[in-house]
């Protein structure tokens, strides 16, 4: 049960990704850090919804082994940072969905018939932090936040053009570092978080439709009568 609870919550610890090229970006300074964050700024504040393919890599450091799952992902966001809503259909390599939606979680196992629902305020729900994509952070909150480090410029698979900054927590915090890789326009199209035992779990964001039409009512999971429920 955990298991199956983790591999679906990942989502926002938010995809194994080939890099095709690199270069480094001689200004590393706080001008350049500024500016990211200024369109990252821009982006979540004119971003209405986001509808895109969606794939993640959990990487076991004590095994070294990797589970790797594709899907879509569809996103609205809310007042606060916690308050978003996002629903991820995977697809491969079997089907579950996890929807956040009022607070609240359902992950869906349709093999099992069975739903895990919980809040995403509990300690174990980590469905609540969609900031694994940065969608939902201000740009404050994350100087605040952040050290910066290791900025470059770095083309990923299918010829994406992004910048990547390493960002480690300025206080105590249940991981290690975040990676993130931003495009021109703000949008975060990539994120890395490094546990402290060494797992990482990457999430990649392709095919990105920025506003696109999404309503509400497509967070919500009519589950039938059958599906067993389990409080998570």
């Amino acid at each position: 049960m955990k298991k199956k609870f983790a591999l679906g919550a990942a989502l926002v610890l938010i995809a194994a990704v080939t890099l095709t090229s690199v270069s480094p970006a001689n200004a590393q300074g706080a001008g350049l850090v500024s500016s990211i964050f200024n369109k990252m700024e821009r982006n979540r504040r004119d971003l209405r919804s986001l509808r895109a393919s969606i794939s993640m890599e959990k990487y076991n450091a004590q095994i070294h082994d990797s589970d790797k799952r594709t899907g879509t992902v569809i996103y609205l966001p809310g007042a606060a940072r916690n308050d978003a809503y996002v629903r991820v259909d995977w697809k491969s390599p079997v089907q579950e969905i996890l929807a956040v939606a009022g607070g609240q979680y359902t992950l869906f196992s349709p093999r099992r018939n069975m739903a895990w629902v919980g809040s995403t305020a509990s300690k174990n729900a980590k469905v609540s932090s969609v900031l694994g994509f940065g969608l939902n952070a201000s740009a404050a909150q994350l100087k605040s936040a952040y050290d910066v480090q290791d900025v470059y410029n770095e083309t990923l698979w299918g010829g994406a053009q992004t910048t990547h900054m390493k960002l480690v927590p300025k206080g105590s915090a249940s991981f290690q570092y975040e990676e993130i890789w931003v495009d021109g326009a703000g949008m975060p199209l990539q994120t890395k978080v490094v546990e402290k035992n060494g797992d990482a779990t990457t999430v990649r964001l392709m095919n990105v439709e920025r506003n696109a039409s999404v309503a509400r009512g497509d967070f919500k999971l009519d589950l039938g009568s059958d599906v067993k429920k389990v409080r998570g």
